[in-house]
């Protein structure tokens, strides 16, 4: 705490902090310095994320062949038999009549498991005098395992079985259902109270083609077949009523009798859903959907549209230099919205004309406008032109893309796999690489750049060059800071002695007029 002015009767704290105030102006350069860099570095991060936003929009996109593959299916009969299109390019005319749907096989248990005091929710073990058990079943006195396997989804029986472990002074007949659910066994078990009995019904539909479906290990623990009165397989319970084996579904397609294991399946990359049996045949055509290709390919151009014109205006805003960075001191002697104007103008143009972007925004444009060829681009589907996409003839716009709907409707119609083709042909030659490959190539280049030059929010400053730029300004403004230091302690140090001096000056004056009094 330093108190002056006692002696010369001198403001000495203000003093100093006038004086204090021009030493501080080259550290208030630096904070400007060091703002602008930051504000520099956010605007370089704020483009990094418009172009992966382009780069996500265009993989999710043109880039997926299956968004050139929207076909609309028309069924003659839907209730019975509903096609989608998944994978395929080429249109489909067929026929399909169903004779048999797909099933699961399932079994149930011969006798309740438990009497009318039998409590699912308890332990097995206390509710062991409640068991209707076969004779000669005695339930584990710790951890035991049962082993069942199941019809897998591709109409075969698995080589291993499932292990379950279950501890009947644990468990309850509940949490084992749970467990059987929640396995891999590939069955479905419930408890129905009612009747008091324990069914598995298989997860697949289908036949195993000599095999039961469902099977149950009858070497391991016996507490399925003995406790649950299950039967050893599905076909041995179908034969007791107590349960049905699986089937294929059974149906003729073009002529062709054929089978499936499911009642959904795929043929030549469209999705069959037979849902009932047909008496007669079932027509199933197919149509390019325009519409939904159309949209896909006008979303890619609104969106590459947006971020190109908001990197326009960034290489395009005006920067004023006579609006520096705010002080603090500055701050405090202006409104909220004074300093929000002010802070608007002194942001602005941070990335004007800056070459990394711009030389993004060319190579972009060049990627758009150069013929893609190869000897699989089919004629009149090697340039965006040909299929009705051209600049905007305004230079204004900046290369914004301006679509035909008449022709590009016509194009997709024609061929869509041609424009597959032009969008995503796949080469390491430049001249053969599809337009969207070239354009995620550029994005990422140039996303590559901006990085090294303005870095990741995770990133630490070593990393990227503004960053190195920040740490030397932060490392010269503590070099500073303590200057000033040093310097505000010299001047207090001056005004000190000043104060010592004038103090013996007044003690000198009051001896003199004490002596010149006393003579009187």
């Amino acid at each position: 705490m330093r108190i002056g002015g006692l002696a010369s009767g001198m403001d000495i704290d203000q003093l100093v902090k006038d004086l204090m105030k021009a030493e501080r102006m080259p550290l208030d350069k630096l904070y400007q310095k060091k703002q602008l860099l930051e504000w520099q570095r956010d605007d370089y991060r704020e483009m990094n994320k418009l172009l992966s936003e382009l780069d996500t929009f265009i993989f999710d996109g043109i880039y997926r062949q299956s968004t050139f593959t929207k076909q609309t299916v028309t069924s003659s009969n839907e209730a019975a038999v509903s096609v989608k299109n998944i994978s395929s390019t080429s249109r489909l005319t067929s026929t399909i009549k169903v004779t048999q749907l797909a099933e699961n096989a399932y079994m149930y248990g011969s006798a309740a498991v438990g009497n009318a005091n039998f409590d699912p929710t308890q332990t097995l073990a206390s509710q062991a005098s409640n068991l209707n058990a076969n004779p000669g079943y005695t339930l584990p006195s710790g951890s035991a395992t049962i082993r069942i396997k199941a019809i897998q989804s591709d109409g075969s029986m698995p080589s291993d079985w499932t292990e379950i472990q279950f501890d009947p002074n644990v468990d309850s007949l509940n949490a084992l259902i749970n467990k059987i659910n929640n396995s891999q066994a590939g069955v479905v078990a419930f408890y129905d109270s009612q009747t008091g009995t324990v069914s598995l019904t298989a997860k697949n539909t289908g036949d195993a083609e000599g095999s039961a479906e469902i099977v149950i290990d009858d070497t391991a623990d016996k507490f399925l077949i003995d406790v649950l009165h299950l039967s050893k397989d599905s076909d041995i319970a179908a034969g007791a009523s107590l349960g049905r084996v699986g089937k294929n579904a059974v149906f003729t397609i073009n002529g062709l009798p054929t089978s499936r294991s499911t009642n959904v399946f795929q043929i030549n990359g469209y999705e069959y859903t037979l849902k009932q049996t047909t008496a007669s045949e079932v027509t199933i055509t197919s149509s390019i959907d325009v519409d939904t290709i159309f949209n896909s390919i006008k979303a890619f151009v609104d969106k590459y549209n947006e971020v190109i014109d908001k990197i326009n205006a960034e290489l395009k805003e005006a920067r004023y230099r006579d609006y520096p960075p705010l002080t603090d001191e500055q701050k405090e002697a202006m409104t909220e919205k004074q300093i929000e104007l002010w802070e608007e103008k002194a942001r602005s143009g941070m990335l004007r004309n800056d070459s990394i972007l711009s030389s993004g925004l060319n190579k972009m444009r060049m990627d758009l406008y150069t013929k893609v060829e190869g000897s699989n681009i089919t004629s009149g589907f090697s340039q965006l032109a040909e299929i009705g996409i051209t600049t905007s003839p305004n230079y204004l716009d900046g290369g914004k893309l301006i679509i035909d709907e008449t022709k590009l409707r016509q194009k997709i119609q024609e061929n869509p796999d041609a424009i597959y083709r032009l969008f995503n042909n796949d080469s390491k030659n430049y001249s053969e690489k599809g337009i969207a490959r070239r354009l995620r190539d550029t994005i990422k280049d140039t996303i590559g750049k901006i990085e090294k030059k303005a870095g990741k929010t995770l990133w630490a400053n070593q990393q990227f060059a503004i960053g190195r730029d920040l740490n030397e300004i932060n490392n010269q403004i503590d070099r500073f800071e303590d200057r000033l230091k040093q310097i505000e302690d010299r001047y207090w140090q001056q005004f000190t002695a000043m104060e010592k001096a004038i103090q013996r000056l007044n003690e000198q004056s009051m001896y003199l007029m004490n002596a010149f009094g006393g003579g009187k």
